[in-house]
C-alpha cells in the first residue's frame, strides 16, 4: 500500500537511431493527478505506450502497482486502464458489445459489467437504445471516444492513463469528464493526463510533467513551476522551455503575408 503507483528509472526508447524517451526517472503516487505535456515528438505517447506494455523500453525499467512492465506485463495489464489517443474500434460492434467484450477480457463477471457499463453511458449521455442498437461505425468521434473511455474504467483499475482523452468531447461531456477524473483521484486512483490542452492540464492536474525532446524539462505541482520559470501562465513556460517564444513573431511574419502586407512576389 505504501509503495509508489508508478516509477520509472532511466526509461528508454530508441527507434534506429532516434531516442523517443531518453533516461526518464520518475515516481508518482497512488491518488495523483500527473499531466504530461511536450512538444509533438517530445516522447509523451512513446511513454504511455511503454507504461502500458505496448512498447518494451530499450534500456530502463518501469513498474505500475510494484510490477515491472516487461516481467509481469499481465499484472500491469491487471491493474491499468488506457484510453489512447486513438478512437480506433470494432465498427461492426455496438457500443455494448464492444464494452462486454472488453470486461471479458479483464475477467469482469457480465451482470457487474451491465452495471458499470449502462452507469457509464448514463453518465455520459449514451442511452441504451444507442449503446445496444447503433453500430460503432455511425457513432461520431466525441461519441467514440466516450466509449473508449468507458472501455478504460471497467475493470476498476488502480491506474488509469489518458491520451488526449477530450478531443472529440462536447463541452458538456468535457465538463463531465473533468469531474469524473477528481472523484476518481479522490478515491485513490492514479491519473495519468496526457494532453496538448495546457490551460487544462494547468488547472486539472496536481503535477505536471513536462518532457522536451524525450527528456525530463520539469517537474512539478503547477504552482511550483510557474514559480521557477517566473510565469504567469503554463502556455507561457511551455513557450520558454521547448523555444517557441518567437512563435508570436513568427505568426504575424505569415499573416502579413497572407495579408499582402509581407514582401511582394516578383
Amino acid at each position: 500500500m505504501n509503495q509508489p503507483a508508478v516509477t520509472t528509472e532511466g526509461l528508454t526508447k530508441r527507434f534506429g537511431d532516434a531516442i523517443a524517451v531518453n533516461g526518464l526517472t520518475l515516481t508518482i503516487p497512488a491518488g495523483q493527478i500527473a499531466g504530461i505535456v511536450g512538444p509533438n515528438g517530445a516522447g509523451k505517447t512513446t511513454l504511455l505506450r511503454m507504461l502500458t506494455g505496448v512498447l518494451s523500453p530499450s534500456e530502463g525499467s518501469a513498474s505500475i502497482c510494484g510490477f515491472d512492465v516487461v516481467r509481469e506485463a499481465l499484472a500491469v495489464k491487471r491493474c491499468v486502464g488506457y484510453a489512447p489517443e486513438s478512437a480506433a474500434v470494432f465498427e461492426s460492434l455496438s457500443a455494448l458489445e464492444y464494452l462486454e467484450m472488453a470486461a471479458q477480457l479483464y475477467g469482469v463477471p457480465l451482470e457487474l459489467a451491465h452495471e458499470r457499463i449502462f452507469r457509464l453511458g448514463d453518465f455520459f449521455e449514451l442511452s441504451r437504445r444507442t449503446l445496444t442498437d447503433q453500430l460503432l461505425g455511425a457513432y461520431s468521434k466525441g461519441m467514440r471516444r466516450k466509449v473508449i473511455i468507458a472501455s478504460a474504467l471497467l475493470h476498476d483499475p488502480s491506474v488509469v492513463i489518458f491520451d488526449e482523452p477530450l478531443d472529440g468531447l462536447d463541452p458538456m461531456a468535457a465538463i463531465a469528464f473533468k469531474g469524473l477524473i477528481h472523484a476518481l483521484a479522490g478515491q485513490g486512483k492514479t491519473i495519468i493526463y496526457s494532453s496538448h490542452l495546457l490551460d487544462v492540464v494547468e488547472r486539472l492536474c496536481d503535477r505536471v510533467i513536462i518532457l522536451d525532446h524525450g527528456r525530463l524539462a520539469m517537474d512539478g505541482s503547477p504552482a511550483e513551476l510557474l514559480a521557477a520559470g517566473q510565469s504567469s501562465t503554463l502556455e507561457k513556460l511551455f513557450a520558454q522551455i521547448t523555444g517557441a517564444t518567437e512563435m508570436s513573431d513568427r505568426a504575424l511574419d505569415v499573416a502579413k503575408a497572407l495579408t499582402g502586407r509581407g514582401a511582394k512576389a516578383e
